[in-house]
């Protein structure tokens, strides 16, 4: 396996000397500091030259716990069962959990066209901090410069070979990580992944100003955990409360694109890595995602 954890390419801000000044908001359109990055925005990373990709969707949450991984994984089954091409970038590096829900434990090896990623049995590319270290249980230590380099390889050194789209599942919050992804990564637009209670609506701003001051489109809100459905008469109970989403959606100007009832069917099939064997068609919304966002499947 090569070891990818030499030679960091870690880039902070775009201005010269290294590092952004400390007043910098990113955002090169109300800036009045002469830099490299005044024409076009911050110099984005090369992707790997064995690679073609066509779109990048981050998956963003502003809290931990929402259910992130979980849509970012349906969302490339329902784009790949519909015969997208796909895969999938695990960015939560201190906390992956994709290989685990497809089952994939099997490690990442390099080769003269750079590190090649692991696959589903639906053909689903994924990369992850977890293929690469020598035991999936093992702590990632690092401050967040270097995680950020790490993620920022995901997209260099990696041989993604040809995609449609190129899902990054984003660890929370509004840190080291988004920044990194946003600044370097070509997103085409983020979606951002909620749940009922009341106080997320000040988290999805957070998110969703964040993606406004780097200029990345928000392609749309799915609230996770929305209900779930009784077992013998059908109903669906809110057992977090009523649904905010309509409202989180109508304030922040976005588009709903699904909501998702609690199912714990598909919760023991990612536990045990069988995601993919799900009958369910959550978040086939991500087809209309796809369509706006001019992708066609072959």
């Amino acid at each position: 396996m090569i070891n990818m954890f030499n030679n960091f390419c870690m880039h902070e801000g775009g201005h010269e000397g290294g590092a952004a000044p400390e007043d910098c908001t990113h955002d090169c359109s109300t800036c009045g500091v002469d830099c490299p990055s005044k024409d076009g925005g911050i110099q984005k990373a090369e992707l790997n030259p064995n690679s073609s990709i066509k779109k990048v969707i981050a998956v963003v949450s502003g809290k931990g716990g929402v259910g992130k991984s979980m849509v970012t994984a349906l969302s490339a089954i329902a784009a790949t069962r519909n015969g997208f091409k796909t895969g999938i970038m695990d960015a939560d590096i201190t906390g992956p959990s994709i290989p685990k829900m497809f089952g994939v434990h099997t490690k990442a090896y390099g080769s003269e066209y750079g590190i090649l990623p692991e696959e589903t049995p639906l053909d689903i590319k994924l990369m992850s901090i977890n293929l690469l270290v020598e035991n999936e249980t093992d702590p990632v230590v690092w401050r967040g410069p270097v995680i950020g380099g790490v993620v920022e390889q995901f997209w260099t050194d990696v041989c993604w070979g040809d995609l449609d789209v190129l899902f990054i599942d984003m660890p929370p919050g509004t840190g080291d990580v988004p920044l990194t992804v946003f600044q370097s990564l070509p997103v085409d637009g983020i979606i951002v992944v909620t749940s009922p209670q009341d106080l997320v609506s000040m988290i999805v701003a957070k998110a969703v100003n964040m993606a406004k001051l780097m200029n990345i489109p928000v392609l749309g809100i799915v609230e996770n955990m929305s209900y779930i459905t009784c077992p013998d008469c059908g109903r669906k109970i809110e057992m977090f409360g009523p649904s905010q989403a309509e409202a989180v959606a109508a304030a922040n100007g976005l588009k709903l694109l699904e909501k998702l009832p609690v199912d714990p069917v598909l919760s023991q099939e990612a536990d045990m890595g069988k995601i993919e064997f799900n009958e369910g068609t959550q978040m086939e919304s991500i087809l209309d995602v796809l369509d706006e966002l001019g992708l066609k499947a072959e």
